[in-house]
């Protein structure tokens, strides 16, 4: 059986073939009762558009790249399918990357996108290239999270009030003995003055003031990102080596892992052991306790991250406020503390 074309088409509703573009594009006016025998044409020859041919006329392919570390992080889970949800409401399909899954994944997007076979990408992963190859590739990229260089955008929470957040709250309850557990130390400054990787501010933040305080502070690592067994080995070295902790801040993943390793041990938590998470995705609803933790708004930073890639696409980057132009990362999405029943409070 021959395969229907536009032509076809175009004989079968007695119109031209420019008129069956166009309401296949739904690019310009055509008549209501011009449209209506189009569509009916279509639809009797069992015509599907070829959506290649609509991309490459449009010089579009309505795929958006999404690169992060891993899947199997309950955040960047969480973020992948609100980004996808985000890119579905402008038309869009999302191409997704996991880089501890996929070998060379990263410059095999990053060819993709220079060989215009997909529109842009969100990168949200921590990478080892500076500056000058990101801004070289001159093609559509956001990052999330994650600082890029001038002229690149980015996206976050404001992970300084997050740390200050944790701070407060220390504080208040009379911590004395404060473990973070965390990625690795050396991501802190890994571009020298800045970093590749924003959420560690809330360390920093919360190290600052409680140095102040005068409140003895120590963290630990635990791997990378994407190594979320590493953080049962750190949570039981914390345990190992501080034996007067009394509050561990940590990620979600690394809070449930404390909760089992405080649990092992008999130590009473909230009473002898205080617990703060980063991030308040669902892995906390597995957790035997409510934990204390600081919440990122997941869907509203998939949506001004996905906002940023449609600016990006069509050339208006510069629309945006100048920081977030020059590559800076936009702290304004605003993070909360959610309270559990893991926080000692002071009678």
């Amino acid at each position: 059986m021959a395969m229907v074309g536009i032509r076809d088409v175009a004989k079968k509703a007695g119109v031209s073939v420019s008129t069956v573009s166009l309401v296949i594009n739904n690019n310009g006016y055509v008549s209501d009762n011009m449209r209506a025998r189009v569509e009916k044409a279509m639809q009797n020859l069992n015509y599907v558009p070829n959506e290649l041919a609509r991309n490459f006329f449009r010089n579009r392919t309505n795929i958006i790249g999404l690169i992060v570390p891993t899947i199997r992080h309950p955040f960047f889970g969480t973020f992948a399918a609100a980004v996808q949800h985000e890119v579905a409401e402008h038309s869009q399909n999302l191409m997704l990357c996991s880089i501890a899954d996929t070998q060379n994944g990263e410059l095999q997007y990053i060819d993709m996108l220079r060989r215009k076979i997909m529109d842009g990408i969100i990168m949200s992963a921590h990478t080892s290239h500076g500056s000058d190859f990101w801004s070289a590739i001159q093609r559509p990229i956001v990052a999330f999270d994650r600082y890029l260089g001038d002229g690149i955008a980015s996206f976050g929470s404001d992970h300084t009030q997050g740390g200050h957040l944790i701070a407060d709250l220390l504080i208040r309850t009379n911590a004395r003995h404060v473990v973070m557990v965390g990625g690795p130390r050396s991501q802190f400054t890994d571009l020298g003055d800045n970093t590749t990787f924003p959420t560690v501010r809330y360390f920093s933040a919360l190290e600052e003031q409680l140095h102040e305080a005068g409140i003895e502070f120590h963290y630990v690592e635990a791997g990378e990102v994407h190594e979320l067994d590493q953080y049962a080995y750190a949570m039981h070295d914390v345990f190992e080596h501080y034996s007067d902790v009394d509050a561990v801040v940590s990620s979600d993943i690394g809070a449930v892992y404390c909760l089992r390793e405080a649990y092992a041990r008999g130590i009473e938590v909230p009473r002898d052991l205080q617990i703060i998470a980063y991030d308040g995705t669902y892995v906390l609803d597995t957790a035997c306790k409510k934990v204390t933790c600081v919440v990122q708004d997941i869907p509203l930073l998939a949506k001004r991250v996905v906002d940023g890639m449609q600016q990006a696409i069509v050339g208006n980057i510069d629309t945006m406020s100048s920081d977030v132009a020059d590559g800076t990362v936009e702290e304004t999405t605003p993070v909360s503390l959610r309270l559990g029943e893991t926080t000692r409070i002071v009678q």
